[in-house]
C-alpha cells in the first residue's frame, strides 16, 4: 500500500512539474508574439523620440533607435522644448552629465509630456553621485516619468529618502535581484513602471515582477548601452502607452536578443556594439521569439 502511494505522489509531482513547463512555455509564447507585434508597430510608425542625453551616449542611443525603426532627436535647448516636444511621440531624459544649465530644458520637456499625455522616461543615471543630481532625480520622478530605467543601485538609492547610497557611478554594485523590492516601493510610490538593468532585467509595476533574461555580460563594457536601452524603451512605449510595463519588457529583451545575435559575430566591445545594432535592424519575427526568455518573478 505505501509503495503504491509513493508511485502515486510521484505521478502526481510529475504532471505537476510537467504542467508547470507547458504553462511557462506558453507564457514565452505569449512574451514572443507581443514581442514582436510592439516591434513592428515602431516600424511602421517610426516614432519620433525626443532624447535629452548624456554627450556620450548620443551617438550609440541615436543608432539604436534608428535600427529599430524609431526616429530620434536630440533636442536640448530649452529654448525649441515649447515648439519642438509637443510633436514627439515620446521623451527620454538621461542625466549622465547634468548640469544647472541642462535641468530646466529636462523639467520643461517633462511637464510637457506630463500636461500632455506623451510617454516619457527617466534614466536617473548615478542618482546618489551628488546631492544636486539626486534632488534633480527626485523633481523629475515628482513629474510622473511612464518608466524609471536604472541599474540596480540607482533604482535602491532613488527609492530610499536621502540616506547614503553605495552606488558608484554609473556602475552597479548591486545585482538586479538585489533591488526588487526597492523597485517595487519605487513603481508603488511614483505611479512608474520601474526596470532595473542587470544580468536579469527586473520590471515592475509595483505589485507584479517580470524578469528578461536576454543579454550577454560583454555588453557591460560598452558604453551607453544602459542609456541606448532606456531610448528604446520610450520607443516601445510611444506605440503602446497604455501597457507601459509590457512596452518595457519588450524593448528590455529585444535589446538583449540583439545583444546575443550579435556576440555571435564578435570579437570583442569594439565589434559587439557594431553587431548589436546591425542585429536589431535585422531582427526577424522567428529569430526573435525563438529567443525572448521571458519570465514570472511574482
Amino acid at each position: 500500500w505505501k509503495l503504491r502511494r509513493i508511485s502515486r505522489d510521484q505521478s502526481h509531482r510529475v504532471i505537476l512539474f510537467r504542467y508547470a513547463l507547458m504553462e511557462d512555455s506558453n507564457k514565452r509564447l505569449e512574451w514572443g508574439k507581443r514581442t514582436w507585434k510592439l516591434l513592428s508597430e515602431i516600424r511602421t510608425q517610426s516614432p519620433l523620440i525626443q532624447c535629452i542625453t548624456n554627450f556620450v551616449s548620443m551617438d550609440l542611443m541615436a543608432n539604436t533607435l534608428l535600427s529599430a525603426g524609431a526616429s530620434p532627436a536630440m533636442v536640448h535647448s530649452i529654448q525649441e522644448i515649447p515648439d519642438f516636444t509637443p510633436r514627439v511621440s515620446a521623451l527620454c531624459i538621461n542625466v549622465g552629465t547634468l548640469s544647472p544649465e541642462s535641468l530646466p530644458a529636462m523639467i520643461t520637456a517633462a511637464k510637457l509630456c506630463s500636461q500632455l499625455d506623451i510617454p516619457w522616461v527617466l534614466d536617473p543615471v548615478a542618482v546618489s553621485a551628488s546631492s544636486f543630481r539626486f534632488d534633480a532625480c527626485v523633481q523629475l520622478v515628482i513629474l510622473k516619468p511612464t518608466v524609471i530605467r536604472g541599474n540596480a543601485s540607482e533604482i535602491i538609492a532613488l527609492s530610499s529618502s536621502y540616506e547614503s547610497s553605495t552606488s558608484k557611478g554609473a556602475d552597479s554594485t548591486h545585482d538586479s535581484m538585489d533591488a526588487v523590492e526597492a523597485a517595487k516601493l519605487l513603481a508603488q510610490k511614483s505611479g512608474s513602471v520601474v526596470a532595473v538593468s542587470g544580468a536579469t532585467d527586473i520590471v515592475t509595476d509595483g505589485y507584479q515582477v517580470v524578469g528578461a533574461h536576454n543579454g550577454v555580460a560583454m555588453m557591460q563594457k560598452i558604453t551607453a548601452t544602459g542609456c541606448s536601452v532606456t531610448a528604446l524603451i520610450a520607443a516601445f512605449v510611444a506605440v503602446d502607452k497604455s501597457h507601459a510595463f509590457d512596452a518595457a519588457v519588450s524593448a528590455l529583451a529585444v535589446f538583449g536578443v540583439a545583444g546575443e545575435l550579435g556576440m555571435k559575430m564578435a570579437k570583442g566591445p569594439a565589434s559587439l556594439r557594431m553587431h548589436l545594432i546591425d542585429a536589431l535592424y535585422g531582427l526577424d519575427e522567428a529569430t526573435l521569439q525563438s529567443h525572448v526568455n521571458i519570465t514570472s518573478l511574482c
